[in-house]
């Protein structure tokens, strides 16, 4: 199913707008809290469009997505019962559980790694509220991690141009059906190390 290069497209085409930034921060606020769309589908194609402006773009869906993090914060502590139905019908139950046991094992370390990683951050974000995770720790955490994931993105399409568009959009569809049976594999092998003996 070519769904991924679809979205490829239409990214890159949104990339072009006029008002391609305001949609990219509007994008990474939502992902952080509620959304399912990650911003790198927008990041990547505008750092390639605008090289000279990949740092600002990668700063901008840096700082968005952090204060939707602390949106998403805000729900985990005052209106997790209103949300927790949502998260098991959007199928994101078992990753809330697993962010559960990511904090009691790694604390300030879950959400680092979720902030990097292609694990849904939103599902930790509100997980931090829900234990009342310190809020400065929080915010460090996404600051870097999201930063990390972030200006990696905007800096490798950057200096790719369009010789890694046209491999990127060669390649697409593999590489996300790669990425998500490699976060399956992941939640998969965390379950069953979960288990009891």
């Amino acid at each position: 199913m070519r769904i991924f290069s679809s979205l490829y497209a239409r990214a890159l085409a949104w990339s072009r707008h006029r008002y391609a930034p305001w949609y990219l921060g509007g994008l990474s606020f939502a992902e952080s809290s509620f959304f399912p769309i990650p911003p790198d589908v927008m990041l990547a194609p505008m750092s390639m469009v605008k090289p000279e402006r990949s740092l600002a773009y990668a700063a901008l869906t840096t700082v968005a997505s952090v204060l939707g993090g602390l949106l998403g914060y805000l729900i985990g502590t005052f209106a997790f019962e209103l949300v927790a139905p949502l998260l098991q019908g959007a199928g994101y139950w078992d990753e809330y559980e697993a962010a559960q046991a990511w904090f009691a094992r790694w604390g300030f370390w879950a959400v680092f790694l979720a902030g990097f990683s292609p694990i849904p951050y939103k599902v930790f974000t509100i997980t931090a509220g829900v234990i009342a995770m310190a809020l400065l720790p929080f915010v460090v955490a996404s600051l870097i991690g999201r930063g990390a994931r972030f200006f990696l993105v905007a800096a490798l399409m950057a200096w790719g141009g369009e010789r890694m568009e046209r491999t990127l959009h060669a390649y697409v569809d593999r590489i996300g059906w790669i990425t998500v049976s490699l976060v399956a594999a992941v939640f998969v092998v965390h379950r069953v190390g979960a288990m009891p003996g």
